[in-house]
């Protein structure tokens, strides 16, 4: 019954730190994903920031796992170590934590990539856990709930880079709405992730801006990437009038492809 964020993998949120509230568990943690550089045969270290806001002494358990991206875009995180899983890379300050009400921690880690590893990614979860449990009653069932948050981390060795291919621009139906997506692929050696801003025009001539998610395309993967309109705090998304005609330039990292895109029933 753990209550479970997945840091830098939700479509939405992706730059927010995360945070996991159970009765019991109240903790925030930044940033949410890593991205790093790493060099063969050399430590690479980094810090997670963490916040205990209960109001009582949160204790906590840090752990490494591995996980996949599921087809539905879920993901599934294992204990077990994966086939080349690079986790025994990996060197954890602790294993176990304390921290004060309203407390803070700067959480450390390393990485050390053999000296022979050619240019590759390495991708695994940091895990915390709460170790306090609440006991919950819901009718005839009573369980004990605690609180987990993954910090996924990609560690490119060896100047690993994505390589990104835009394909396709299609519509697909999002909760009974249709939805701009475009296919991109990654030939490349490492995650990638699209940027940048566009100018639409939809079929009644308004105009707004759109922006892709930043959803991890992972290497030797293709991925829908949706568009969705970039809305000012306080206002509301247009309703959009199909077609609708989309330009302007995207990025991954230092490349950039210009675009003009046309969405249709």
């Amino acid at each position: 019954m753990a209550r479970l964020v997945a840091g830098g993998l939700a479509a939405t949120g992706a730059s927010l730190p995360c945070a996991a509230d159970a009765q019991g568990f109240a903790l925030y943690v930044a940033p949410p994903r890593i991205e790093a550089q790493v060099k063969a045969g050399e430590t690479h270290r980094q810090v997670i920031d963490l916040q205990h806001s209960g109001p009582q002494a949160g204790r906590f358990r840090i752990f490494t796992n591995d996980w996949t991206l599921k087809a539905d875009n879920s993901v599934q995180f294992g204990d077990a170590l994966a086939p080349g899983s690079c986790r025994p890379w990996v060197a954890l300050e602790r294993r176990e934590l304390k921290i004060d009400p309203n407390g803070r921690y700067r959480y450390r880690f390393e990485i050390t990539p053999p000296a022979d590893t050619p240019p590759m990614e390495c991708r695994f979860a940091i895990m915390i856990e709460g170790l306090d449990t609440t006991q919950v009653d819901q009718g005839s069932f009573n369980f004990p709930v605690a609180g987990r948050i993954a910090v996924i981390v990609y560690a490119q060795v060896g100047g690993a880079a994505p390589k990104l291919s835009i394909g396709k621009a299609s519509l697909r139906d999002e909760k009974g709405a249709r939805q701009p997506v475009i296919e991109v692929s990654n030939s490349g050696n490492a995650t990638g992730r699209l940027e940048g801003y566009l100018t639409a025009v939809d079929a009644a001539g308004v105009e707004f801006e759109m922006s892709p998610v930043s959803f991890p395309v992972l290497p030797g993967t293709t991925q829908a990437i949706a568009l969705q309109p970039v809305v000012e705090e306080g206002k509301k998304a247009p309703v959009i009038q199909y077609p609708l005609v989309v330009k302007g330039t995207l990025e991954w990292g230092k490349n950039r492809e210009k675009l003009e895109l046309r969405f249709a029933p």
